[in-house]
């Protein structure tokens, strides 16, 4: 079973002591910026989160997408200083910002929520790893069926979104590693396959594994 599926926010958040706000995010609002002060985590209870890397030469990567059960800004417990990374809402949100000192306190005192926090931190390590190994060994078709279902969340112990939600080809691509125009042929190809059925939002059928799983 997955950490997102064992861990109750709800109840983590009743327990913590001070220092905790919820906020409501429209689409496209930033969640945090990079190079922000990196002084609190945040938990989404509602919605999708895209995790973006900018270069210095102002070129963006996606290196994740997060939805309901994710933690954003982890990193800070471990020293770092500065937002290595910017979060922005891709749908309507709902996040819970927990600051610094409250969180350390939490894991402190709640032996359950440690261990389930790191086993969350841990899977999140496996799933980057796993991302390095696709970018790496994988073709852009094989990247992008697995992106779409990994937003579908297949492969979760819990039941599969069968509708994705809105989202554009521009991030795809960021995501996949690729451009725009080979997104749009592959979700094009997917489409007539019956793989997928994409008219602003996205449905993912579970056919789609066949891309990913055979040559």
């Amino acid at each position: 079973m997955k950490t997102a599926d064992l861990f109750d926010g709800r109840t983590f958040l009743s327990k913590v002591d001070g220092g905790k706000t919820v906020n409501k995010y429209s689409a496209k609002k930033a969640v945090f910026i990079q190079g922000d002060s990196s002084d609190s985590i945040f938990y989404i209870e509602k919605g999708k989160v895209k995790l973006a890397v900018v270069s210095r030469r102002g070129k963006e990567a996606v290196v994740a997408i997060l939805g309901p059960g994710d933690f954003l800004g982890e990193e800070c417990l471990a020293g770092q200083k500065q937002r290595i990374s910017t979060a922005t809402a891709l749908s309507e949100c709902t996040i819970a910002r927990i600051d610094k000192a409250s969180a350390i306190r939490a894991l402190r005192e709640d032996p359950a929520f440690s261990e389930v926090f790191l086993a969350y931190i841990l899977e999140r390590n496996i799933r980057t790893q796993e991302d390095l190994v696709d970018q790496l060994f994988n073709s852009s078709e094989k990247r992008l069926a697995r992106v779409l279902l990994m937003l579908a969340h297949y492969g979760k112990e819990t039941q599969p979104d069968l509708v994705i939600g809105k989202i554009s080809q521009e991030t795809l691509a960021e995501m996949v590693g690729t451009t725009r125009s080979r997104v749009n042929y592959f979700m094009n190809k997917f489409r007539k396959l019956g793989f997928i059925k994409y008219n602003g939002t996205l449905e993912v059928n579970r056919s789609l594994l066949n891309v990913v799983l055979y040559d």
